[in-house]
């Protein structure tokens, strides 16, 4: 398999807008570790291997345990991620798949336990965020390569 178009090379002022919205979230209040298990599961439903790649080593590289990143599917059945932590992907998985679940009311008003206005509003731009990155790395043909 090989890249279909060098997106960096051929837009690469697209490139640098997504790039930039990268550095907002990187530098908001939400957990770090948090930010990587929404974007693994996010990148799982879209079955983009290349983001699923490099998220779980960047999570590995912030001290996030193996058992958790092998979980993140079946986040529902496990005890070891906190309330917290499920919310958030709870409401990754919905607007993941917008197009057929929506967002209910009752999942928001849950989210918001745990989330201010303004999480809430960064974990929605972080949500939308890798979900773009999905669709872009899939498009144009990205893929998984080992580390050496």
């Amino acid at each position: 398999m090989e890249q279909r178009l060098n997106y960096n090379e051929i837009a690469p002022e697209a490139l640098k807008i997504m790039l930039e919205m990268e550095k907002y979230l990187q530098s908001t209040s939400l957990d770090k570790k948090l930010r990587e298990l929404v974007k693994i599961r996010a990148s799982q439903i879209n079955g983009c291997a290349f983001c699923l790649n490099m998220h779980t080593v960047d999570a590995r590289k912030i001290g996030e345990t193996e058992q958790r990143l092998y979980c993140v599917s079946a986040w529902e059945d496990c005890d070891f991620y906190t309330d917290e932590e499920k919310a958030a992907l709870e409401l990754t998985e919905y607007v993941t798949q917008v197009s057929t679940k929506r967002v209910p009311d009752a999942l928001y008003n849950h989210v918001r336990q745990y989330f201010g206005e303004k999480e809430y509003v960064d974990l929605i731009f972080m949500i939308n965020q890798i979900n773009s990155w999905n669709r872009l790395s899939i498009s144009m043909g990205n893929f998984a390569t080992s580390e050496k």
